[in-house]
């Protein structure tokens, strides 16, 4: 196809992103400057202060604010399309306070490997090159998921999760998916890719860490967690800067319980991420229910397998039942309460950051619902969560789901309306309740520290407002679905 004018555009603008990180890179390695010395140079880590969050090798603090964005809405083979349209989300969510984004780099349009097993395409690899660029550009890190597929087969159900390229009768390693697991010579050829990706795109402090497949468990053959567990190993010492993680699938039944033990206490993963999803088909009841619920309750029950890790919602939103598809009422929630409750309910109930959802391109991007990225930001601005010690609790009340989280400087509540639901809002149509004359007793909470200042932030409304207490209690404005409090604290515990 003939390029046109625009193309050239958006090519050459890609090109000159990518010329100007390697100037960048080249420029810092003359003056000898240490990567730590800026937060755009420094590299995600477990902090050492508190290893339920994350910080920057600067001693920084970094809450990773975003979604998943595995690909662009393009055709593969439509390079300007692609990294425009990622270009036009990238800027989007940095505007409004966001710096993370998940991407898969076997999808189609980043895939490296779509020709023959064990043979790079460097055409592609100059995509993400461009794709590293922008993020670079918008303050945005990106976690890279190295691989997705599900089977071999050619005719597997699901034709975006089958790679037959890797059969031996393609000439490939293996003889079939449990080969690919399990077998020797596979196993060498993913460690050889490894350390391509290494050689290619290494040492990147753009990059958040590396994750080795979307939801491994969903592998149709082998031996996946003991895979996963060499992998990691192989991964830090590629890697030695990124963090390394591994995903397992939607946490919906009583079969995750074991799985999710053993990946999140394994060693070698950084980060213990959970996917929960609102399905009105999945086993376990509270998958059914109120989003901020069933967030919550995964990011606890992963926080039970090893309290001082860090705990990330990595995949959630609302799918039909038994994921057959997005939710069919995401076209109602224009006001963004399920992607709300995303982001809210994992920090609050302690995990190192807002959930991420998924169906970016379906929900988040169609609804213009960036700004909510922006209203969490705003609650954690300035906030040092390895500095805090938070602990998470709830907050007993008559009328609202309350979050607590009590720091040695800070003390955060979200309030959620527990009356206003998916099912009341988008199921029935019922407009939010306005809230009046709400009340929290935070004397408990303050252990006898004096405020310094009480913030109330209306995420709905974007507007803050000074609060006071009496007597240890504070009279909350009013409001409709939900409304947080910042206490300063001016006797930090120590």
């Amino acid at each position: 196809m003939p390029e046109t004018c625009g193309m050239k555009c958006a090519m050459n603008k890609q090109s000159a992103l990518i010329v100007a990180a390697s100037l960048w890179f080249g420029l810092a390695m003359v003056r000898g400057e240490s990567p730590a010395q800026s937060d755009g140079d420094s590299f995600v880590r477990v902090s050492p202060r508190d290893a339920r969050y994350l910080e920057l090798s600067n001693g920084h603090p970094y809450v990773p604010i975003g979604l998943n964005m595995v690909h662009p809405d393009a055709r593969d083979d439509d390079e300007a399309a692609g990294l425009k349209c990622m270009e036009d989300w990238f800027e989007k969510l940095s505007k409004n306070g966001g710096n993370y984004a998940r991407i898969w780099l076997s999808a189609g349009f980043w895939d490296v490997e779509h020709e023959r097993s064990g043979v790079y395409d460097e055409v592609r690899a100059k995509r993400i090159d461009a794709l590293l660029a922008m993020a670079r550009q918008h303050g945005i890190r990106l976690k890279l998921c190295i691989e997705h597929f599900r089977s071999l087969d050619p005719k597997f159900q699901q034709t975006w999760a089958s790679k037959p390229l890797h059969l031996v009768t393609n000439g490939g390693t293996a003889t079939n998916t449990s080969d690919f697991m399990d077998g020797e010579r596979s196993r060498e050829q993913f460690k050889r890719k490894l350390a391509w990706f290494a050689k290619r795109f290494g040492d990147r402090p753009e990059i958040f860490g590396w994750e080795l497949w979307n939801e491994v468990n969903c592998v149709n053959g082998g031996d996946v967690l003991a895979w996963t567990e060499m992998m990691l190993a192989e991964l830090h010492r590629d890697f030695p800067k990124n963090l390394a993680m591994q995903s397992l699938g939607s946490f919906d039944s009583y079969w995750g319980l074991k799985p999710y033990a053993r990946l999140s206490t394994m060693s070698g993963n950084d980060v213990a991420q959970v996917h929960r999803y609102l399905d009105c088909g999945a086993t376990y009841e509270v998958c059914h229910g109120p989003v901020d619920v069933l967030a919550a309750d995964a990011v606890r029950t992963i926080l039970g397998y090893k309290p001082d890790h860090p705990v990330m919602l990595a995949e959630s939103g609302a799918v039909e039942p038994r994921h057959a598809g997005p939710f069919k009422l995401y076209a109602k929630d224009t006001a963004g309460i399920i992607l709300h409750d995303v982001l809210f309910a994992p920090f609050f109930t302690g995990a190192a950051g807002p959930g991420h959802c998924w169906h970016w391109n379906q929900y988040v991007a169609p609804n213009n619902l960036w700004n909510h990225f922006a209203r969490f930001s705003a609650v954690v601005k300035d906030i040092d969560p390895p500095a805090e010690n938070f602990q998470p609790t709830m907050l007993t009340h008559p009328r609202l789901r309350v979050y607590q989280l009590a720091g040695r400087h800070t003390l955060l509540l979200w309030c959620r309306d527990p009356q206003n639901t998916w099912q009341s809002e988008l199921e029935r149509g019922q407009t939010p309740e306005t809230l009046t004359d709400q009340s929290l007793d935070l004397g408990p909470a303050l252990h006898g520290a004096n405020p310094a200042s009480v913030r109330i932030y209306d995420p709905w409304q974007d507007r803050w407002s000074d609060g006071a207490l009496h007597d240890g209690k504070l009279t909350l404005p009013a409001f409709s679905r939900s409304i947080v409090v910042r206490v300063a604290l001016k006797d930090a515990k120590k």
